[in-house]
C-alpha cells in the first residue's frame, strides 16, 4: 500500500527515497532557522508543528492526526477513540528530569498520533525537551539502531532497556546538528504499519 502523498508517487520504494530526502532538508531547515526554539517543550503542539514541517511537502496529513488504527506486528497503537484523550493526559506529564522524560518518550510513541513520521518527529520533539530541561541531547551515534527497535518495542511493558540506553548517549553538545540529524535516521523508524477496524482480532 502506497500512503496518498502529494508528489502522486505510486511506488513504495520511491516515495521512501523522496520522503527521507525531503525530511531531512525540512529537518535541517527546522533546527537553523531556530523554529524549535519557539516551540513549547513537551506538548502536542509542539510535536505537531515539528510534524508539519516535516511532512507538509510530501503528505496532505502532515501535522493531522491519525484517522485510522494502526499496529506494528501484534502491537496496537492506541486507538483513534481513546487517541485526542491520551494527547492530553501526555502533555499533563512531568518532565524535570531524564526518567520523566523518556517515560513520556514512550507514552508518546504509544500515542503514535501521526499516520506516518512519527519516530522522526518525536525524536526531534525529545531532544526539544532534553535540551530545554536538561542542557542535553541524545548522541544517537552511539546507539545500535537494533538495540533501539527492540527497546522501544517492549518499553510499553518494559522501560527500564530505552531509559539505560538513553542516558548512556546524553551530551551537552545541545547546538551540534550533525547529532540532531542522525536522530532522524530513516532506518531508526518502523515500517511495516498496518490499519485495522475497531474489533477486528
Amino acid at each position: 500500500m502506497v500512503l496518498e502523498n502529494k508528489l502522486g508517487i505510486g511506488n513504495p520504494q520511491s516515495l521512501a527515497q523522496e520522503e527521507e530526502r525531503l525530511s531531512k532538508a525540512r529537518a535541517r531547515q527546522l533546527f537553523e532557522q531556530g523554529v524549535l526554539d519557539t516551540l513549547e517543550p513537551g506538548t502536542f503542539a509542539a510535536l505537531r508543528t515539528i510534524h508539519q514541517y516535516l511532512f507538509e511537502e510530501i503528505y496532505p496529513f502532515a501535522g493531522k492526526l491519525r484517522t485510522v488504527n494502526i499496529a506494528k506486528g501484534s502491537f496496537r497503537f492506541v486507538p483513534v477513540l481513546y487517541l485526542e484523550a491520551a494527547l492530553e493526559s501526555i502533555d499533563k506529564m512531568p518532565q524535570s528530569n531524564i526518567d520523566e522524560i523518556v517515560e513520556k518518550y514512550v507514552e508518546m510513541n504509544i500515542a503514535h498520533p501521526f499516520r506516518e513520521g512519527n519516530g522522526r518527529s518525536t525524536r526531534i520533539w525529545l531532544d526539544s525537551i532534553l535540551r530545554h530541561e536538561l542542557h542535553q541531547v541524545v548522541d544517537w551515534s552511539k546507539i545500535d539502531k537494533e538495540d533501539y527497535l527492540l527497546a522501544m518495542e517492549r518499553s510499553p511493558v518494559r522501560d527500564t532497556e530505552i531509559k539505560h540506553l538513553l542516558k548512556e548517549a546524553l551530551t551537552p553538545d545541545t547546538n551540534n546538528r550533525e547529532l540532531y540529524m542522525k536522530g532522524i535516521d530513516h532506518s531508526y523508524h518502523y515500517e511495516g504499519y498496518t490499519t485495522y477496524k475497531t474489533g477486528e482480532v
